[in-house]
């Protein structure tokens, strides 16, 4: 059973979630006062009245409450000097009861029911008496929430090697897993500074193209494989995806000439030929001898890796 809902989105680039507009006119940019597992809140249509499938939605869906009046976006406004305030408070009893902890951000729902401070720490932390004591200032619900620091990096924002706003802190909802591999596949320097976001984290964007990546390892030889090409026999000392050629050292000239993937054949141990989608078309096929020269070369000079 579709639903009709409107996405809703309670930080900049936080998580959009679903809602029933009920019988309200809403549109993108309307900030509205719903309810949620945190109590009541206020956030803003960024997806207008939608229809999206039963799957899509965690059911039961709660309605927009209404959409923000005056006297809203006047208390959300004091909501956010009395974040200002709970945020120096809380430092003030974080170094009288010397913790080893970072105070992040503070946010407070929008009914006042609950506050909720944001922190880093190396390891865990022992604040049952911090609790205790924002409790006995603010007399309401206190939350103190771990976070880890491309969480940090969220919330504070900031300006990456780029010299843009940093992804996740703009539009990027969800961290993606990115592991040293991605930076070895894409030929990136390994150096951690270069790699690493303003987190200390891999970055984010080693993600991105990280699927042409994979999609091209299946077209091309490997960096220092053995090849053949139209002027002999090479081995590969770079690659360009984007162009989709390679660069071959020739074994005969030492000179370095650019082809393109399906001119070059790549042979692995048994004369199996690595790239059987390209070896019925372009120079390859059109050699007989290829396969018989590369047999004698390989025995005057058996490959590195195998012949990979």
């Amino acid at each position: 059973m579709p639903y009709r809902v409107v996405g809703v989105r309670f930080k900049r680039a936080g998580k959009i979630y679903y809602f029933d507009p009920g019988e309200h006119q809403l549109k993108p940019g309307d900030t509205v006062i719903v309810e949620t597992a945190r109590g009541i809140e206020n956030g803003q249509v960024v997806i207008g009245p939608t229809i999206v499938p039963d799957e899509e939605v965690v059911t039961p869906l709660k309605k927009v409450i209404r959409r923000a009046t005056d006297e809203d976006l006047e208390k959300i406004a004091a909501n956010k000097q009395k974040e200002k305030k709970a945020f120096h408070i809380c430092l003030e009893k974080i170094a009288a009861h010397g913790l080893p902890m970072k105070l992040v951000d503070v946010e407070q729902t929008f009914d006042g029911n609950k506050i909720i401070f944001y922190f880093t720490a190396e390891g865990r932390v022992d604040f049952r008496e911090l609790v205790r004591d924002l409790a006995a200032v603010f007399r309401t619900r206190i939350e103190l929430r771990q976070i880890g620091v491309r969480d940090e990096a969220k919330m504070m924002g900031g300006l990456g090697c780029c010299g843009r706003e940093l992804c996740c802190s703009t539009w990027l909802c969800d961290f993606a897993s990115v592991s040293i591999r991605m930076a070895k596949e894409q030929n990136l320097s390994l150096n951690p500074t270069k790699i690493s976001g303003i987190c200390g984290r891999l970055m984010c964007c080693l993600k991105y193209e990280n699927e042409i990546y994979e999609e091209a390892r299946n077209e091309h030889p490997e960096i220092g494989a053995r090849v053949l090409t139209p002027q002999g026999e090479g081995r590969v000392t770079a690659v360009n995806i984007f162009r989709k050629t390679v660069m071959v050292e020739l074994k005969e000239t030492r000179l370095n000439r650019e082809y393109s993937f399906n001119e070059v054949i790549t042979r692995t141990r048994g004369d199996q030929c690595a790239g059987s989608d390209r070896n019925d078309q372009g120079n390859g096929s059109q050699d007989p001898d290829a396969g018989e020269r590369y047999a004698e070369a390989e025995k005057a000079d058996p490959p590195a890796d195998g012949g990979k």
